[in-house]
């Protein structure tokens, strides 16, 4: 069960980090939607790499 909320909460907060980032720099750059989607792309790359290396992490200890 640790293992289903660690992946979870890596993954939501690294893409809502990502969106929240996006977001902001296109307002500061006035640049609305390219940034958000660079934001979000990045944020489920982290994510993903992130969850992999805890699922990896949790299988290197049996």
């Amino acid at each position: 069960m640790s293992l289903y909320s660690a992946i979870l909460a890596q993954l939501t907060g690294s893409i809502l980090i990502g969106i929240f980032a996006g977001r902001w720099l296109d307002e500061k750059w006035n640049t609305e939607p390219l940034c958000l989607i660079v934001g979000l792309l990045l944020g489920i790359t982290v994510g993903i790499f992130s969850m992999l290396r805890t699922v990896s992490h949790f299988n290197s200890e049996d």
